[in-house]
């Protein structure tokens, strides 16, 4: 044999060896952990579950069907709550509401898994952890739809309802009282899934654009149906409801797999809540001009149409200034391009916040601006215009300590009924804008046919 060939023999034989004692050793350790049995040794134990050995195979833990099932929800919200946590930091604006459900499925995951374990004889304390757990999953549901929505926390509420839910809790560690337990912890929880459900509602209806807006809330007002019929049996069977719950039935595993479903469809909820709501704003956002605030070009054309209708369809008036920022040129020539913006958003400021509620102003192209006044009169729009024009001379532009005066001049036209057009009266604004700024600007002008009217 040659020196190579016996080299690698002898590793071979050392590795062997190390192998083999090492089997041994572990070996003497189970033995030492249990006494031997028929095919193997005694496994280990897990607290509150039930194993059972199967010749050589190691102990497994035995579950019944209806117990997988609700562990498999657990696992399910497990999962999700870590996908919150990663969308509360993708999503800065709504990192509190993302933490919230995060939490909500963190809780429930270890309320169903406790709940599952507290089935064995002698966990009563675990049972009312799970109890205290899925209560509280409940209430950082709300709370982040809430805070989603924008409506005040209800905290008391809040935590009346955790104070109630440990009370009960404790109450419920004499099996005795399991009845008062589950008919009064599901009570809360029928409570608390309804008036999420009626929040979701409420911000469906007045914050979301959505056709189909009322599905939103319906998983989760199904849980709470749900909630309050486990309630009302646990008050009208009391002597049996603590086994039905807790029974390995063909009903509760069937429950437990519906379960399953619902609680995903509760996490869908909550994300057609975000998407919904991130559509709108992003719709919303798109309507308005970056620079100033007002309502951009394709917005305010969107805004004289709808006038023009409601005006055609009551047999009502409306009248439309149109804007133009004197020697904005000779600013940007001397100042900069930064001053020159800065004026912009200055008047955009002056202009939204001096016009009436009803009003609607748009940036309508470089400097100019149009102002829809609904309802407004000749000799109303007149002296809204005079009124602006003297706002904005009154407030010049601080820029690098320094004063920039502004001024405007101002084109007034006014609709004419039904024979008149959109694009004639906006033509009409254009040439009385025009003479303002030919008979030397800073001045309002009205168009031709409302001459007469206006003297």
């Amino acid at each position: 044999m040659t020196p190579a060939l016996m080299a690698s023999s002898s590793v071979r034989y050392s590795l062997t060896d190390t192998l083999s004692l090492a089997a041994r050793r572990v070996k003497k350790k189970l033995v030492s952990m249990g006494s031997p049995v028929a095919g193997g040794y005694t496994p280990l134990a897990f607290p509150g579950v039930a194993v059972v050995t199967r010749g050589d195979n190691p102990a497994v833990p035995q579950f019944s069907a209806t117990e997988i099932a609700y562990l498999m929800v657990g696992c399910q919200q497990a999962v999700l709550a870590f996908g919150w946590l990663a969308a509360a930091g993708l999503l800065p604006q709504s990192r509190k509401s993302m933490l919230a459900w995060a939490l909500h499925a963190t809780l429930s995951a270890v309320a169903l898994c406790g709940f599952v374990v507290a089935t064995r004889p002698g966990n009563e304390p675990l049972r009312a952890a799970a109890n205290l757990s899925i209560v509280g999953s409940m209430i950082a549901l709300q709370w982040g739809v809430r805070v989603f929505v924008h409506r005040e926390s209800a905290w008391r509420w809040h935590a009346g309802a955790a104070a109630l839910a440990a009370l009960v809790s404790w109450y419920g560690l004499d099996p005795a009282h399991g009845a008062v337990r589950v008919a009064v912890i599901s009570g809360l929880l029928a409570v608390l899934t309804l008036a999420t459900a009626w929040d979701l509602q409420r911000a469906a209806r007045w914050k979301l654009d959505w056709r189909w807006r009322l599905l939103l809330s319906v998983p989760v007002g199904l849980a709470g149906l749900v909630f309050a019929a486990r309630s009302l049996r646990a008050a009208l069977d009391p002597e049996h409801v603590v086994a039905y719950v807790t029974a390995n039935s063909t009903l509760n595993t069937s429950s437990a797999v519906i379960y399953l479903v619902v609680a995903l469809a509760f996490q869908l909820t909550l994300v057609a809540l975000v998407v919904s709501q991130f559509v709108t704003e992003l719709k919303e956002a798109s309507r308005f001009d970056s620079l100033t605030g007002a309502l951009n070009r394709r917005a305010i054309d969107e805004v004289l149409n709808a006038e023009v209708m409601r005006s055609r369809r009551l047999k009502d008036r409306f009248s439309v200034l149109m804007i133009d920022v004197d020697h904005f040129k000779d600013i940007n020539d001397r100042h900069g391009h930064a001053a020159g913006d800065r004026a912009l958003q200055h008047l955009g400021t002056v202009f939204t916040t001096h016009m009436r509620e009803i009003d609607r102003v748009g940036r309508y192209g470089g400097e100019e601006f149009v102002v829809v006044l609904p309802g407004a009169s000749i000799a109303e729009a007149r002296q809204m215009a005079d009124r602006l024009r003297e706002r904005v001379e009154a407030s010049p532009l601080r820029w690098q300590e320094r004063a920039v005066p502004l001024t405007i001049s101002v084109g007034l036209s006014h609709w004419q009924g039904d024979e008149d057009q959109l694009a004639t009266m906006m033509a009409r604004a254009d040439a009385a804008l025009y003479r303002a700024k030919q008979g030397g600007r800073n001045r309002v002008m009205t168009s031709e046919l409302m001459a007469v009217d206006v003297a």
